[in-house]
């Protein structure tokens, strides 16, 4: 997990802010305009990034289905899924799955479990 402070955030995330909240690492963090964020105790709000891992892979996989939207989607920063910070990389919030625009096919990147 990689994480730095979040400057000046004046949104206060919680059940009902509007964002997707996903579980990582034994606590809660928002989807919010492509970064996660973690709000600690004292009100400090960090960004986190999933990590490529056994759960959460950054490989190709061209040979994935991709339930959940049309086979011509393309993902971006408009496409309508939550943006997600996952190693190096943008994924997107697909029915509960990480998909990532790889050429003409998106990659599984594995599971995310939303709170």
């Amino acid at each position: 997990m990689t994480e730095h402070t979040h400057e000046n955030h004046d949104h206060e995330h919680g059940e009902d802010c509007g964002h997707v909240a996903i579980k990582h690492d034994g606590h809660i963090d928002h989807a919010h305009d492509g970064h996660l964020h973690h709000t600690k105790a004292d009100g400090t709000v960090e960004e986190h990034t999933l990590a490529v891992s056994g759960d959460n892979p950054a490989d190709c996989t061209p040979d994935h289905s991709c339930e959940g939207h049309a086979n011509d989607h393309v993902h971006g920063p408009d496409c309508g899924h939550t943006a997600i910070p996952h190693g190096d990389h943008t994924d997107y919030l697909v029915d509960g799955h990480l998909h990532h625009p790889h050429g003409d096919h998106c990659d599984d990147h594995g599971a995310v479990e939303t709170a």
